[in-house]
């Protein structure tokens, strides 16, 4: 543990002493990931421009593309409505959902690691025996949250300023907000569990139910003046209209939002126990139930199975019921097909779609693979693993329980993606269910890297969230920005065959799968040898 120590408080009001010290220690632990989030999301936010103007360089492309969200619903759905056809009002309709999604995770990760996951390790408790006010941890996660949101709307600000200084300004204080709403949000659900994990399984329900919000009111109006829309953080978000007659008001809602949400997670924060959260939890059997480390497993993620097992299984449906109109999306615009054809194949503008979209859905199961592996690192750094290990029960065997949940489950929630795929689209699921099963190689070599680092290097394995991260950029952004084929190599992805449409190709999936296997064998290797973190 690293050694800082609190100056003594002075003045009548000593609910915040210590504030300025927990927060330089919160940054100095955000170090790296916080950096590397921001700089995703800018590098996502800032790559649009010039790839919108090379795909819809004329007057007649964007007015194309106008009619196109009008006039489907689904893809007013996956995205959100236009406003306008500037390249800033292009690039705020394009990426603007997902990247206020990303700044929320950011967000809500931050604060529940500076929080609840303090108290739950212990740290917390040690902190507070000192000259440390009772408001201040959870103002000093608060502000280690803002920090990363107002550099993200400071870069995004900046990079966008040749569009329209005003609109950049909305959109970057935009994103900023929708950061700030759902870090708030994560501080009342620490106040509400005993544990890290409900707290940010709790916000990521709420996240996940905005998103849903703002798709179903987005698909059944074209203007986001849906009630639904009106209800979710992201709809605020597209409602700013930046790059196109900003509104500025609509920020007040953020604001307030915020407001009454520290106000609520500071006055629940002051009623409760420490270590203790305001939900009872709820009582185990009287006796017990669980036979095996694997039924452990199992009992510790079946919630965030089940959650990535309905997105994925909603997901696909939402891409499956575009299928159908995908020649009209891309419509004549050569630099769209191109694009679709880089990600899915030249097998047809309808084939090539779905087999991007699979991809698609790959990519985001990589994040599902890292974050199940990195549960071994979660329960050993916490404590749990060591009374556990006590027993008669080896690394190893502890160790399997939960990669088959890990690896078993990415083949689960591309089952359903393509079973979603289908209901969607209406086709037979056969030659669906290979496009999406043919990702998993890929998705197991991002999983291995995972336990290698693990295994290794156990300081180094959250540096798996990178990785995966790398990957879902250069899949998903590469192809829009021409990238050169030895960049696009880099991911596991690349090497993959583009189904359906195309003939399957063994040798890569084979190769893949060994790779996976040699780089799952070290890093079990690695965790029978090494020291466990006690």
């Amino acid at each position: 543990m690293t050694a800082y120590a609190l100056p003594a408080p002075t003045g009548r009001d000593r609910q915040l002493a210590g504030t300025g010290t927990l927060l330089r220690f919160a940054l100095r632990r955000d170090r790296v990931l916080a950096p590397v989030w921001v700089a995703v999301n800018t590098l996502m936010v800032l790559s649009m421009p010039n790839t919108l103007d090379g795909l819809y360089a004329t007057p007649g492309d964007r007015a194309d593309l106008m009619h196109q969200v009008l006039t489907n619903a689904s893809f007013r759905a996956l995205i959100g409505p236009l406003f306008a056809t500037s390249t800033g009002a292009l690039t705020a309709w394009r990426v603007g959902v997902y990247a206020g999604v990303l700044a929320a995770v950011t967000s809500l990760l931050v604060v529940v690691r500076h929080t609840r996951d303090e108290e739950e390790s212990g740290r917390y408790e040690l902190v507070a025996s000192g000259a440390v006010g009772r408001r201040a941890p959870l103002t000093a996660a608060l502000l280690a949250a803002l920090v990363p949101n107002a550099a993200l709307a400071l870069l995004v600000t900046a990079g966008l300023a040749r569009l329209g200084l005003a609109g950049a300004l909305c959109f970057g204080l935009g994103l900023a907000a929708v950061g700030m709403v759902f870090a708030t949000m994560a501080a009342i659900a620490a106040q509400l569990t005993e544990s890290a994990r409900p707290a940010r399984g709790l916000t990521s329900a709420v996240l996940g139910a905005a998103f849903v919000l703002r798709a179903a009111g987005d698909s059944g109006t074209a203007d986001g003046s849906s009630v639904l829309t009106w209800l979710s953080p992201l709809g605020w978000l597209e409602n700013l209209r930046s790059f196109a007659g900003e509104r500025w008001w609509v920020l007040g809602l953020s604001v307030a939002a915020v407001a009454v949400q520290a106000v609520a997670a500071y006055t629940l924060a002051g009623r409760r126990d420490l270590g203790m959260g305001l939900l009872p939890a709820r009582p185990g059997p009287p006796a017990g139930t669980l036979g095996s480390v694997g039924a452990l497993a199992l009992r510790l993620q079946r919630g965030a199975l089940l959650g990535w097992a309905a997105g994925f299984l909603l997901a696909g449906a939402v891409f499956g019921s575009m299928a159908g109109s995908a020649a009209d999306l891309v419509g004549t615009n050569k630099a769209t097909r191109e694009i679709f054809e880089r990600m899915g194949g030249q097998s047809g503008v309808t084939n090539a779609f779905l087999a991007s979209m699979a991809g698609i859905l790959g990519l985001v199961a990589a994040l599902f693979v890292v974050g199940s592996v990195l549960r071994l690192h979660g329960e050993e750094t916490s404590g749990r693993a060591e009374p556990l290990l006590a027993c008669p029960v080896g690394r190893l065997r502890w160790a399997a329980g939960h990669l088959v949940i890990a690896f078993g489950g990415s083949a689960l929630i591309m089952t359903l993606a393509a079973l979603g795929l289908a209901a969607g689209y209406g086709r037979d699921v056969g030659p669906l269910l290979g496009a999406c099963l043919v990702q998993l190689p890929a998705i197991w070599v991002i999983g291995a890297v995972t336990v290698l680092l693990y295994g290794l290097a156990p300081r180094l394995a959250p540096g798996a969230w990178a990785v995966a991260v790398a990957v879902l950029l250069i899949g998903w952004v590469g192809p829009a920005l021409n990238a050169p084929q030895i960049v696009l190599d880099l991911s596991p992805f690349g090497h993959l065959p583009k189904l359906p449409g195309v003939a399957m190709r063994w040798e890569p999936v084979l190769a893949l799968l060994g790779l996976a296997a040699a780089l799952l064998g070290g890093g079990l290797a690695g965790l029978r040898r090494r020291d466990l973190t006690t």
